[in-house]
């Protein structure tokens, strides 16, 4: 069942990608491996691809909401996956698994369609003109 909203899932995609950025150094596991790159690398994307996705939080609206709830299960198995598959889940393994998980979740969530909140919003994820 997708019952979180596009717009909620909108803000909580810019909060993940600043905590995933922060994470290493927040967390004390920035150690300049693959520990540490992973989130941050993963991060920098989620703000990309929040800003050009087509729901209330984009900016450009550029990006399906589909697709996007595609990458964000994609990259939320690769961000919990990460340590056994780069070799560091002796160091550290659970902010990545936690914070995979999270995304994966909230991938599987999320509604499919973005509910505009106005014509404005609606007519420039379509391309046409605002009345």
């Amino acid at each position: 069942m997708r019952f979180l909203s596009t717009k909620s899932h909108g803000v909580m995609d810019y909060l993940m990608g600043i905590v995933l950025i922060a994470a290493p150094w927040l967390l004390g596991f920035a150690e300049g491996g693959a520990e540490t790159w992973v989130p941050v690398a993963i991060g920098v994307a989620m703000l990309g691809l929040s800003m050009l996705t087509n729901y209330e939080m984009g900016i450009i609206k550029t990006v399906p909401m589909p697709l996007h709830l595609t990458i964000d299960l994609m990259s939320g198995l690769l961000l919990a996956a990460s340590p056994w598959l780069f070799g560091f889940a002796d160091r550290v393994y659970l902010p990545h698994l936690i914070l995979g998980i999270a995304e994966i979740g909230a991938s599987l969530i999320t509604q499919k369609t973005p509910a505009f909140s106005n014509d404005r919003d609606r007519a420039t994820s379509t391309g046409r003109a605002a009345i």
